[in-house]
């Protein structure tokens, strides 16, 4: 098993349609220990039937945009676990007014809001979980297509996911001097709570099958055996990437 006995936290699981869920899904498949982190109750409802049925060892509460929050979870974690060999960060959000019409009409506090959870909260986590990552630890974040090319209603989400990708190159730098990897898997778009925000979804999906090369939307499966080669020594020499699941659709030009 390529993950057995690590102790892996994952961050962003909402319900069974999740990304997150997808990767969690194949890391308790290859013998990893879990913990979820949740940001409000209500998820936390949804979460508990998830983590029991993969074998998460505990849950707790954690609002990233809150200092306190992250403090609080990383203490939890340690009185727990001690150390930590992966954390995953499948975290993002933006105001619903800020993913339609213009971006030059996003509004300053709505650019603080999709910044702040969806790209800072990946550093905030870092660090106050850094001395607990083990050697040769790795940390996963989840990236999108629209973080380099535009697509429509994206918008403020789409600087943001610019942003993480750019913090991933930097954290790389800092995490490495003590063996711990970090990368980003740019995920094609798939069917989950948050897809459902962006204007236009089902056409980016028809879009995929039709231009892609291997003409056919990705699968959270998909993503989950990415994430698992960038948790496990597998992927020992890779740090600081950005690696696409998207049935090859970045390739493609006009």
């Amino acid at each position: 098993m390529l993950l057995k006995g690590k102790k892996a936290l994952i961050f962003g699981v909402v319900n069974d349609r999740s990304i997150a869920y997808g990767i969690a899904k194949q890391f308790s498949e290859q013998g990893a220990r879990l913990a979820f982190s949740y940001a409000a109750d209500p998820i936390a409802k949804r979460l508990a039937p998830i983590s029991e049925n993969l074998g998460g060892e505990f849950m707790y509460k954690c609002d990233v945009t809150s200092d306190e929050d992250i403090a609080a979870g990383a203490d939890l974690v340690r009185e727990q676990w001690g150390d930590v060999d992966v954390i995953v960060h499948s975290i993002a959000y933006a105001n619903r007014e800020d993913l339609k019409g213009r971006f030059i009409d996003t509004s300053r506090e709505g650019y603080k809001v999709a910044l702040d959870v969806s790209s800072f909260s990946l550093v905030a986590l870092c660090r106050a979980y850094e001395e607990m990552l083990t050697p040769g630890a790795s940390v996963l974040t989840l990236s999108y297509y629209g973080a380099g090319k535009v697509v429509a209603n994206y918008n403020a989400m789409g600087v943001a996911k610019a942003a993480l990708e750019a913090c991933v190159r930097y954290l790389a730098v800092d995490l490495g001097e003590k063996g711990v990897r970090i990368n980003a898997i740019s995920a094609g778009p798939v069917k989950t709570m948050a897809a459902s925000a962006i204007g236009g979804f089902k056409t980016i999906l028809s879009k995929i099958e039709e231009r892609a090369p291997l003409h056919r939307n990705i699968t959270t499966d998909d993503v989950g055996k990415c994430a698992l080669y960038l948790a496990s020594d597998l992927s020992s020499g890779t740090t600081g990437d950005v690696v696409f699941v998207d049935s090859g659709y970045n390739i493609m030009g006009v």
